[in-house]
């Protein structure tokens, strides 16, 4: 008899582009999409993080874009000149936690 495996699994490692979004609308700037994908795709790149190809990042930014536009936390603006994406103040719970090591001096 075979099992099923329902559910969801527990073991995702931390979403890197998610993390670039936040910190990159979490300024005052707005962005349309291009300039905004330029930055995070430069930001992962540095970190070894771009992995998949320039296209399926570009596609999985956009849909992690559009979930944080659907949960309130971005701003998106519509004008003749584009679309403009805006980090509102919630998106601060999503802001990375660097922690912080005490320095001991003896």
């Amino acid at each position: 008899m075979a099992t099923h495996f329902v559910g969801n699994s527990s073991r995702r490692g931390p979403d890197f582009i998610t993390e670039e979004l936040v910190v990159v609308l979490s300024g005052t700037t707005a962005f349309e999409f291009k300039p905004l994908f330029e930055i995070i795709y430069e930001k992962l790149c540095e970190r070894k993080k771009a992995s998949g190809g320039e296209e399926m990042l570009r596609l999985r930014a956009y849909e992690k874009l559009q979930s944080l536009v659907s949960q309130g936390m971005v701003e998106k603006t519509i004008t003749k000149a584009g679309k403009h994406y805006k980090g509102l103040a919630s998106l601060a719970s999503f802001l990375p936690v660097v922690p912080v090591i005490p320095v001991v001096t003896t």
